[in-house]
């Protein structure tokens, strides 16, 4: 005889829900639009509208997985946007980098890291004397500004020390504007330029960057040190945080840091990133590094001439830096 079967035959699981898995997940029409301004051990310090009066701490989704997320980045948000203490929204969409500062531990390190997103300048802050400068470190910061979409600026402190013209001249064919921002120096040209705009500030420590920073966001109130016996200066700055100008805009403080590792970045990267000497490169042989001669004796950079050919010289100054790895 066929058994019939009825619901009682029907066994679950205990502790499983019966309801069907789905792979919908929702659309968040609601969220609304942030910008990453901090990243501390899990949670992203964030301001709606890119408005500093309305600050959020929020978490990554679960759907984001380990999607990275740093300073700078322009994020969805869903969840408690009040803002108050104790409250806790979550980022559920980030959206394209239009810019990236990137860097590595050193050349040889396979793992590249993302500094700041979404930054329109790189202020390049070097001191001229104590510590002195390394042209080694600015070369290969201006690379990483060149190759990751970001206007580079040279801003120079301690000029009451020394005469800036010197340690300038190297990156003249650049066209890499220079501003002076020594203690004696009025810094109303420094700000005009970075008012309303997005800018990372990076520099080796001891250059006097977190002092730069106070001086342009008097609330900021980020720590100063000294520069030790042996001409290196102490970490005074741990995390990237983007800071409000009073005029509008935003500064991201940088950790300061002794290397600039760009194993990353190519010969070809770099000179891309100049529009009169792209096109040159398409005629160079397969392999060819741009050096010129002896390296490269039928590099097609050779044959620019002019303006051109004075941009040649520069930019392979910085191909020389990213090729020796003249960090330090």
């Amino acid at each position: 005889m066929t058994r019939r079967y009825d619901e009682s035959d029907v066994r679950i699981r205990p502790g499983k829900s019966s309801r069907p898995r789905t792979k919908t997940r929702p659309d968040h029409a609601d969220a609304e639009s942030g910008m990453v301004v901090s990243v501390d051990r899990g949670r992203w310090g964030c301001v709606l509208g890119g408005d500093p009066e309305r600050p959020v701490v929020t978490m990554r989704a679960r759907e984001l997985g380990r999607t990275p997320i740093v300073v700078g980045d322009d994020v969805d948000i869903v969840g408690d946007l009040s803002g108050k203490v104790d409250t806790l929204a979550r980022i559920v969409r980030v959206s394209e980098r239009r810019t990236v500062l990137r860097r590595t531990a050193d050349d040889t390190d396979p793992y590249e890291r993302v500094v700041v997103a979404n930054a329109e300048q790189l202020l390049i802050v070097a001191a001229l004397a104590d510590p002195p400068p390394r042209t080694g470190f600015v070369e290969r910061a201006l690379v990483a500004a060149f190759v990751g979409g970001l206007k580079p600026i040279l801003c120079l402190t301690k000029s009451d020390l020394k005469d800036p013209s010197e340690f300038t001249a190297a990156f003249a064919d650049l066209d890499v504007p220079v501003v002076l921002a020594g203690q004696s120096e009025d810094l109303t040209e420094l700000t005009a330029t970075l008012t309303n705009t997005v800018t990372a500030l990076i520099g080796h420590s001891g250059v006097g960057k977190s002092t730069l920073v106070n001086r342009l966001v008097p609330d900021a109130h980020r720590a100063t040190g000294v520069v030790s016996g042996v001409g290196k200066g102490r970490h005074t700055s741990t995390q990237s945080v983007a800071l409000p100008l009073p005029g509008g805009g935003w500064v991201v403080d940088t950790p300061g840091i002794r290397s600039f590792g760009l194993a990353h970045i190519s010969p070809q990267d770099v000179v891309a990133a100049f529009s009169d000497l792209a096109d040159a490169i398409e005629n160079c042989s397969r392999g060819c590094t741009h050096l010129g001669p002896p390296a490269d004796p039928e590099c097609a950079l050779d044959q620019l001439t002019g303006d051109a050919a004075r941009r040649v010289a520069a930019v392979r100054l910085l191909l020389e830096a990213v090729r020796t790895n003249d960090a330090w």
